[in-house]
């Protein structure tokens, strides 16, 4: 059973790069294994079973969210084996039977996934990854997949209201140094999907082929005897087309420096401290004055979707962001879960299965979706049909991709080319929604979510 404007996303590096992930086993909670261990007891852990990944709702206010993270859960499936020291552990710690760990030791994905495209929009109920594989298999994935999925699309629908605001001016990701090492990696790939221009994470260049980019901090400029030292000596080393940080004194005398030393063919100069509106105004005056019209103005400091917003009438070229993206912009996880929502029988038949607390309700059954769109092309409701593929009236869009079939991860998906492949569905799927999608204002989802079900 099988699921099936703004600036132009960033061409990947020429070289292909090398994604080294490490062993995922046990990036997993406790009670995915003892669940294991309990079924395979009682003989229901090889019932072939339908989990669905979705989010209630969206995070209060938000009008809509971006996939993101697939390509790196499926780079982490090939390395989800119980191997030697994952299997000492957990016999070390008595956290499972020797019947379980013998069972881990043969361990191999062989079901099949499917679900949104990454970089693709997403709303509350929206299937947006679909496991279909035995009890055992699909359960023992279930902390990876939503740490990945929960942590990614976060970061993605930040960056995305984000480059909304920004309106084709460029956007920066610097926040590495605000969160976890390897968090900042997954951040940086997953703010380049949600429209970022470049990041300042190299590592995240390495695995994924993202732009890089970065020149000095305040640091430098303090650790030279002057200002003009250290700008000459910037200008030496990367050239005249650099970013020089003109705001550790006074940022006037610190314009008019860092022309003196460059010239007319000065990049940019980075503003990152106070009223960056009417800094960013007077500067692009002072460099006009000085004659240097094509010097651009980059400005950082705490940077959110609202500040870019109330920059959009100021003379800025591109914003550097970091704390605010890298958490998610108040919404630090996407509150996905994973759902058992279907099950194989006894006679072989599968039964809708789905928890019924009235505030944590979910609808059973496998779910296909698509995107109505009316006659112009614009987003009209997330159609999603249990048990069946909703009728297209014939523009509607499908939703649902395949990734593993059979235990197979089918290619494009992961990589530098499935980050290209996630960016350029996002800058596709935004463009077919209303334009409320754009606002910043609190509001309920641009769309709504209907369900299609079988004639009874």
């Amino acid at each position: 059973m099988t699921n099936a404007p703004t600036t132009d996303p960033p061409a990947a590096s020429s070289a292909a790069p090398v994604i080294n992930v490490p062993n995922s086993a046990l990036f997993t909670d406790q009670y995915e294994l003892t669940m294991l261990q309990a079924s395979l007891h009682s003989g229901a852990a090889h019932r072939r079973s339908v989990f669905e990944a979705f989010a209630r709702r969206l995070p209060a206010g938000r009008r809509y969210g971006i996939v993101a993270g697939t390509g790196r859960l499926l780079e982490a499936l090939a390395t989800f084996r119980f191997e030697d020291a994952q299997l000492a552990f957990l016999s070390d710690h008595r956290i499972v039977d020797d019947t379980t760990l013998a069972w881990l030791a043969d361990f191999r994905f062989t079901g099949s996934i499917s679900g949104y495209a990454e970089g693709e929009a997403y709303f509350p109920n929206s299937p947006i990854l679909t496991v279909e594989s035995t009890f055992a298999e699909a359960c023992i994935l279930e902390t990876l997949i939503l740490s990945v999925l929960n942590h990614d699309s976060a970061i993605a629908s930040a960056a995305s209201r984000m480059t909304g605001a920004a309106a084709g001016r460029p956007c920066i990701e610097m926040g590495s140094r605000r969160t976890h090492e390897e968090a900042a990696v997954a951040a940086a790939r997953a703010a380049i999907i949600g429209g970022f221009a470049s990041t300042s994470n190299l590592e995240a260049g390495r695995r994924y082929g993202l732009p890089t980019v970065g020149t000095a901090a305040h640091s430098f400029t303090l650790l030279h005897d002057s200002e003009r030292a250290a700008f000459e000596a910037q200008v030496a080393s990367l050239g005249r087309g650099t970013s020089l940080l003109v705001d550790t004194y006074d940022v006037e005398q610190g314009v008019r420096t860092a022309v003196e030393v460059a010239g007319p063919e000065l990049g940019a100069v980075r503003l990152d401290s106070g009223d960056l509106v009417g800094q960013a105004r007077w500067v692009r005056e002072l460099l006009d004055d000085l004659g240097n019209h094509s010097t651009k103005i980059v400005v950082t400091s705490d940077l959110d979707e609202f500040a870019i917003g109330l920059l959009a009438s100021a003379p800025v070229d591109s914003y550097g962001v970091g704390t605010s993206l890298v958490t998610g912009s108040g919404a630090p996880t996407a509150g996905m879960v994973y759902k058992l929502v279907s099950r194989q029988d006894d006679d072989g038949t599968f039964v809708s299965v789905a928890k019924a607390a009235k505030n944590k309700a979910s609808v059973g059954g496998l779910k296909h979706a698509l995107r109505r769109l009316d006659e112009n092309g614009v987003a009209q409701a997330e159609v999603v049909g249990i048990g069946l593929t909703p009728a297209d009236d014939g523009n509607d869009r499908p939703l649902i991709q395949q990734f593993v079939r059979d235990g197979v991860v089918l290619p494009g998906w992961t990589g530098a080319e499935g980050v290209l492949r996630a960016a350029q569905r996002h800058q596709e799927s935004l463009a077919e929604l209303p334009g409320a999608v754009r606002r910043l204002q609190r509001g309920e989802p641009v769309i709504p979510t209907e369900y299609e079900e079988p004639a009874q």
